[in-house]
């Protein structure tokens, strides 16, 4: 019996922020994948070990985690005043899916790096010391995010003094500003109000409903009241992740929300649109332990959140998420405000420090109301990048 030969497609294997992805260039893959479709979705499944019914991914580069079950594909800006377009695939771990819907903000600290380092970045503008400012095209949102990447030689600097939490080791610190998230013609909040009730089966809630901030900001993100679901609000993963009862009321809530939100007809639809929206939960700043044994005192924090990604609790926050937690921060009125305890009115830049279960994120939005409809025009927040391995990935040539 005749068996088909792997085949080698260059890849770079990338920690960004507190996730983790294979980056391709367009260029570089097989012609049938440089297109949408299924022989890209299927070549992607294969490198990173999906669908894995153990829930492994023993047999490809993906890390049984939602953070490390990424993938991401660049290529030169399609788009003007950009350097280079962005584009994102989830996927998923025990299914044949690649998600499309969204972005990963923490990834996005990363492609600047790549992109300088592969050429996609005109010469002219990489500085031979100093920061690179990159304008990045995210394609799967149709969103400007710009990266700046410190620059020492000529080279992209990446290793620095940088602390994040939830990455063990210092890096060079990336600042990532997320342009203008939401469009002045797009509802930041899809039903035109900061809090409604969400209509949930008994069992969830017994009085049939929660409250809930439902908002387009990075990401689709429904933000819940943590004593609402019975959380106090500083749970580590084990707490959620380890309730498989738990589990479902999230997954039952983020598809009752994405039907509320206008992402899907029908809540069946839901496990079709496994990365979006994300469910998190909020409450006021007190004093926890990190999963890294680290304590952190009450005021050095303004809230607590949490929240799920891919159908688990996160280790620490979605870069996307943190988007839409620093732009319902500055709003007066959503549970995200109400949980930081801010409620004066007024423009301008805020920032809050959030608890997350790895520790503290701090993160600024500028947001105003003009004719009564809330826009924001940046938000920004600081991130590491750093290559982990660089070559090729192999793949079985029949696997696409």
């Amino acid at each position: 019996m005749a068996f088909v030969p792997q085949v080698k497609i260059p890849a770079t294997y990338i920690r960004g922020g507190t996730s983790k992805g294979v980056f391709f260039n367009l260029t570089d893959l097989p012609e049938r994948c440089q297109v949408p479709g299924e022989a890209r979705d299927n070549m992607l499944l294969r490198v990173i070990g999906s669908p894995d019914p153990y829930g492994k991914q023993t047999d490809g580069m993906g890390g049984a985690t939602s953070s490390t079950s990424k993938t991401v594909i660049l290529a030169k800006a399609t788009v003007a005043d950009h350097d280079v377009d962005y584009l994102f695939g989830q996927v998923a771990i025990d299914k044949a899916f690649v998600d499309w819907s969204g972005n990963c903000g923490n990834l996005t600290a990363a492609v600047g790096s790549f992109a300088i380092s592969n050429g996609l970045v005109e010469a002219s503008r990489v500085p031979e010391n100093g920061i690179c400012v990159v304008r990045i095209w995210q394609k799967n949102i149709s969103k400007t995010i710009v990266a700046h990447v410190p620059i020492t030689n000529g080279e992209v600097q990446e290793t620095g003094d940088f602390e994040l939490d939830g990455v063990t080791f210092p890096a060079a610190e990336v600042q990532v500003d997320f342009v203008a998230p939401v469009d002045p013609s797009e509802a930041m909040f899809p039903t035109g109000n900061v809090v409604d009730e969400l209509a949930v089966p008994t069992h969830i809630s017994e009085t049939g409903s929660l409250a809930v901030t439902m908002i387009s900001a990075g990401i689709p993100t429904i933000f819940l009241n943590a004593e609402d679901i019975g959380y106090t609000g500083t749970e580590l993963q084990d707490a959620i992740n380890n309730d498989e009862a738990a589990l479902a009321r999230f997954e039952t809530i983020r598809a009752y929300g994405a039907v509320k939100m206008g992402l899907i007809k029908d809540i069946g639809e839901a496990a079709g649109r496994q990365h979006t929206p994300k469910v998190a939960f909020v409450t006021t700043a007190q004093e926890y332990t990190s999963s890294s044994g680290k304590a952190i005192a009450s005021n050095e924090i303004d809230l607590h959140v949490r929240a799920l990604s891919m159908g688990k609790l996160h280790h620490a926050m979605m870069g996307t998420a943190a988007v839409a937690i620093g732009t319902a921060a500055a709003i007066p009125g959503t549970l995200v405000a109400l949980a930081a305890g801010i409620t004066a009115d007024g423009d301008g830049p805020k920032s809050v420090t959030f608890g997350h279960p790895s520790g503290t994120l701090k993160v600024g939005a500028e947001a105003e109301k003009v004719n009564d409809a809330w826009t924001v025009k940046k938000v920004s927040m600081s991130r590491s990048a750093r290559v982990l391995m660089e070559g090729w990935v192999r793949i079985p040539g029949d696997s696409f």
